[in-house]
């Protein structure tokens, strides 16, 4: 099983996550922000509240994404280019 073994949030609502086989990926969160159990995330000060628990994303109200969704969604980067993938895709959404 694939596991988040490192996290951070963004102030674009995506996370930059480290998985168990080594694999970096930016996940973006915004899709996920109008599901009833996730708009508390919407407070960008909230979001950034994440801690890493059973494998997974976790925020202090106990949301949490699967491992598996995170891996599977996320865009993988190369350690060179983690970050830029990430700011690469706030400046995307940024010009919608």
């Amino acid at each position: 099983m694939i596991k988040v073994v490192s996290a951070k949030a963004n102030d674009d609502y995506s996370l930059e996550l480290k998985f168990s086989d080594g694999k970096q990926k930016c996940f973006d969160a915004k899709p996920y922000l109008d599901y009833e159990v996730f708009k508390p995330l919407k407070d960008l000060n909230y979001f950034k509240r994440i801690k890493i628990a059973f494998g997974t994303v976790q925020w202090t109200d106990e949301q949490d994404i699967s491992p598996e969704t995170l891996y599977l969604e996320g865009k993988e980067s190369s350690e060179k280019v983690f970050y830029e993938s990430c700011k690469k895709n706030e400046i995307e959404q940024l010009g919608r």
